[in-house]
């Protein structure tokens, strides 16, 4: 039976470095790990209060129908019905408390609606893809469709 373990003193030290790897690792979890974590998967349990306490950047579709609910109407018989209106013109909850304080911008459509109907063969054929290069010859989106009710 002696004769087995002689010749295992270099399984024995391969067993103490393993051990001493994983001693290391579970002391580096430890330092690096936030406590909780994995209390709600693979958050942490302080992210919650973080983000509930930050302000809200984004007004929601009626905060814009406030004030614009002409557009709004008229983009709701079209294609874009179920889209936000941040999806395209961007968080826009400062301009909705203040109008004075947030001037929004015009989206670039010709950087902005391929970033949706670029042609994919992903996408189910029935959605309106175009290859934006060759589709418009450079021509800006606006020129032949209206954002808001585009023609099919």
């Amino acid at each position: 039976m002696r004769q087995r373990f002689e010749g295992s003193a270099h399984l024995i030290r391969l067993a103490v470095v393993a051990a001493a790897f994983v001693l290391l690792f579970l002391l580096i979890r430890r330092a690096v790990v936030p406590a909780g974590f994995g209390q709600y998967g693979h958050f942490r349990p302080a992210a919650l209060k973080e983000i509930a306490a930050r302000e809200p950047v984004f007004a929601g579709r009626e905060a814009c129908a406030g004030c614009h609910d002409e557009i709004v109407q008229a983009k709701d018989k079209g294609p874009h019905a179920h889209v936000g209106c941040e999806a395209c013109h961007g968080a826009l909850a400062v301009h909705a408390n203040d109008p004075s304080a947030l001037k929004p911008t015009l989206p670039v459509p010709l950087h902005l609606c391929p970033t949706c109907h670029e042609a994919d063969a992903a996408k189910p054929k029935s959605f309106p893809q175009v290859a934006s290069l060759t589709h418009s010859g450079g021509a800006s989106c606006v020129e032949c469709h209206n954002a808001h009710q585009p023609k099919l």
